[in-house]
């Protein structure tokens, strides 16, 4: 995948953005309202929960959630700025002011007496308004897990500050070389030499060693936390709270992994005869230093065509401009409020994220770290992917907590759809982008792009397994269970006698626990999506052959189908919306399974 896209709060501490002041609360008629606020409606009249409903508890409830974002409103514009000037500066100060502000708004989420007050307006069953229904039960998820003594929650936040600070200003070194992180992937891809890439791998790998001592900390205090709420660990918490079922998503990675373990192993098979020749060793040779990236999640660069080359004198945040402007899905203001300050430099997050500071649709951004290659290409269109499904697109009309994506893995879903289009042709020559050697170029996309699913699939296996290893046994030996999982997934052979946390190299890991797995259900929402786009907005075209350059019926089908509902629907629903089915691997299947 991606570097990171953390926000800065965990998704259901509802620390995203604010919105503006809300009108008085008034009933929603059918007419003002979506379709995705219409379908919330009708499931709400066959509810049996309807036949208790009286207009007392109605009101009651709008004036809770017009009182909630008052009080929190000010708070996460603060903790925001301050998340967003500590991973632009890498500032002790800007640390300490986020640290600061993320206590203001625990504080306030663990307030008791409202909390108990959000808890009896859910459990009553009688709120007879969908949006304000759907609102309070949002606000309860995002309190819930600030039920805590303020002590352990301030002890959380100090740590994870800590630690996230020590791996936003980590750089990797080689003798007295200071590497940036991408320095590291040029090596891991340019270079021939194995003991070069693997002097740069390792030092890749040291800030796991670097950041330990505070994770293994905060993993139990995280346990501590969710065993404290009723749950039996982190992992079973998070999911819970992101309105996930820990036995379906294991299930659907059990099909998942029964669906891409052949292709997989014949795909890293022929992959494993390029890097082998390329670095003049044995197959039974190669080591995880070999492949192209740290952690083996995307396509080696080994095929005929160099996708690298054709991005090396290309602006991509012009030609992200350019596209998402065709699709009248303009990000501009995002550019804008970014400072177009893409470049990399010292102190800064080394990876990329967007985030909604404000949630009013005035403030959004990326941070970002531009190299003119492939894969910064891919970054951009996936981060600019983000910002569109925001505040930005997302309608006003819409209280404050639920002016947002539906989930974790919809907004994902959004960012890797538009992401592909880096590997196109087509996408490329609609964009004014000529291609030298366009044979060379289809035969290497191709595989890339089914190959990048498979590599990917598997990657998310190691993730969404090893943190829950993690977190239902935090005292085992957590290097093996990272070596075990990589080597069952991924086939990728453990370096003889290493002994590092080589999990902690991974900032997810640090700062955005329980949420790779929403990568992978985002890329089964993503083909689900697309399929549903070349169905309906190109009457039936081969999915391969869509590229949405120039086609403002894109913008207007994303609009209606994806953004409006914001978070008035649970993911699952806004699946069915969006694509008229229920999320599953069958378009996913599809597009890995194409020659």
């Amino acid at each position: 995948m991606k570097p990171p896209h953390p926000q800065p709060l965990s998704p259901c501490s509802m620390g995203r953005g604010v919105l503006r002041k809300l009108p008085p609360p008034q009933p929603l008629s059918l007419r003002s309202m979506g379709r995705g606020e219409v379908l919330l409606l009708v499931g709400m009249l066959m509810s049996p929960a309807v036949a208790r409903a009286d207009a007392a508890t109605t009101v009651k409830a709008r004036r809770f959630v017009e009182s909630y974002t008052a009080k929190v409103r000010p708070l996460e514009i603060a903790v925001n700025r301050a998340w967003w000037d500590a991973n632009i500066t890498g500032k002790d100060e800007d640390f300490k002011r986020k640290e600061q502000a993320q206590n203001k708004i625990d504080a306030l989420l663990s307030d008791k007496a409202m909390f108990a007050e959000a808890r009896a307006l859910k459990e009553s069953g009688a709120i007879d308004d969908p949006i304000a229904k759907r609102a309070i039960d949002v606000i309860y998820l995002a309190m819930l897990e600030k039920q805590l003594d303020s002590e352990l929650l301030q002890k959380m936040t100090a740590l994870s500050n800590a630690v996230e600070k020590k791996f936003s200003t980590y750089r990797a070194r080689v003798g007295d070389d200071e590497l940036t992180d991408a320095d590291v992937r040029k090596t891991l891809k340019t270079s021939t030499l194995s003991e070069r890439r693997r002097e740069v791998w390792e030092a890749s790998k040291r800030v796991g060693a670097v950041v330990e001592p505070e994770l293994l900390q905060l993993v139990a205090l995280r346990n501590q936390a969710a065993t404290t709420l009723g749950f039996p660990n982190y992992h079973a918490m998070m999911l819970h709270l992101n309105e996930q079922n820990g036995a379906d998503l294991i299930k659907l990675f059990d099909q998942l992994d029964d669906l891409t373990r052949e292709p997989f192993r014949q795909a890293k098979a022929e992959i494993d005869v390029e890097l082998a020749k390329a670095c003049n060793v044995k197959v039974g040779d190669l080591m995880p230093w070999h492949y192209h990236d740290p952690f083996f999640q995307e396509v080696p660069a080994v095929f005929k065509a160099d996708l690298d080359k054709i991005y090396a004198t290309q602006d991509l945040v012009a030609l992200c401009r350019d596209f998402y402007r065709g699709v009248n899905l303009p990000i501009d203001l995002v550019i804008e409020r970014s400072n177009n300050d893409f470049a990399p430099r010292q102190g800064k997050n080394p990876h990329a994220f967007c985030t909604d500071i404000t949630r009013d649709g005035t403030d959004v951004r990326v941070l970002a770290n531009i190299v003119n290659n492939e894969y910064w290409m891919a970054t951009m269109l996936h981060e600019f992917g983000h910002s569109v499904y925001s505040s930005i697109n997302i309608p006003a009309r819409l209280p404050y907590v639920l002016r947002s994506e539906a989930h974790i893995l919809t907004t994902e879903g959004v960012a890797m759809m538009f992401e592909k289009l880096s590997k196109r042709r087509a996408w490329l020559e609609a964009m004014g982008v000529k291609v030298d050697d366009p044979q060379a170029f289809d035969e290497t996309s191709a595989k890339m792009l089914r190959y990048r699913l498979l590599i990917f699939s598997r990657w998310c296996q190691v993730m969404l397994r090893f943190e829950k290893g993690m977190y239902e046994n935090p005292r085992q030996d957590l290097n093996k269970l990272w070596w075990d999982m990589v080597e069952k997934y991924q086939l990728l052979r453990r370096p003889p006698g290493r002994n590092a946390p080589d999990y902690g190299s991974k900032i997810h890991v640090i700062v955005a626990p329980v949420y790779y797995h929403n990568y992978m259900m985002g890329e089964l929402f993503a083909s689900q999506l697309h399929h549903a786009i070349a169905r309906e907005v190109y009457k039936g075209a081969d999915p391969s052959t869509v590229i949405y350059a120039g086609n403002k019926a894109i913008g207007a089908f994303m609009q209606q189908r994806v953004f409006d509902p914001g978070r008035t629907l649970p993911w699952n629903e806004l699946t069915r919306h969006a694509t008229g089915a229920p999320l599953s691997a069958e378009a996913f299947a599809k597009e890995f399974r194409a020659k």
